[in-house]
């Protein structure tokens, strides 16, 4: 009888603990609110870096992706360039130490377009 009656206790434990887990909500977080929480608020110097990396990272990854979309080697690209295998191969791999020059010569010698868009205040501006 003594061991029903402790196993009906832990029985009840059991239940209130999964009632008060399931009341508890588990809270979300975006990206933005991450981003905010652990790298710094948008134009802090520590955000301002993290987008420019990352932002670089991208055009790194996007210029060798479109290199071997034309089935070209970094020597190939380099020559068409005016610059040598090494780097484009650095360009590949970051894009930090490039010039705007650079960066355009290498998409019109794969013939790709590139785009810039430029937001102020939440709205693009639009050439006129």
């Amino acid at each position: 009888m003594r061991e029903q009656l402790i196993s009906g206790k832990n029985i009840l434990k059991a239940k209130q603990k999964n009632n008060i887990m399931a009341k508890t909500a588990i809270k979300s977080y975006s990206l933005a609110e991450m981003k905010d929480k652990y790298i710094g608020k948008t134009g802090t110097k520590e955000r301002d870096q993290y987008e420019y990396e990352l932002n670089m990272d991208i055009l790194s990854h996007m210029i060798k992706k479109a290199r071997q979309e034309r089935n070209l080697t970094q020597e190939q690209l380099g020559k068409l360039v005016g610059v040598q295998k090494a780097q484009i191969s650095k360009l590949e791999s970051s894009a930090n130490s490039a010039t705007i020059d650079t960066v355009l010569k290498v998409f019109k010698a794969l013939k790709a377009d590139i785009h810039f868009n430029v937001t102020l205040e939440n709205r693009q501006l639009q050439l006129s």
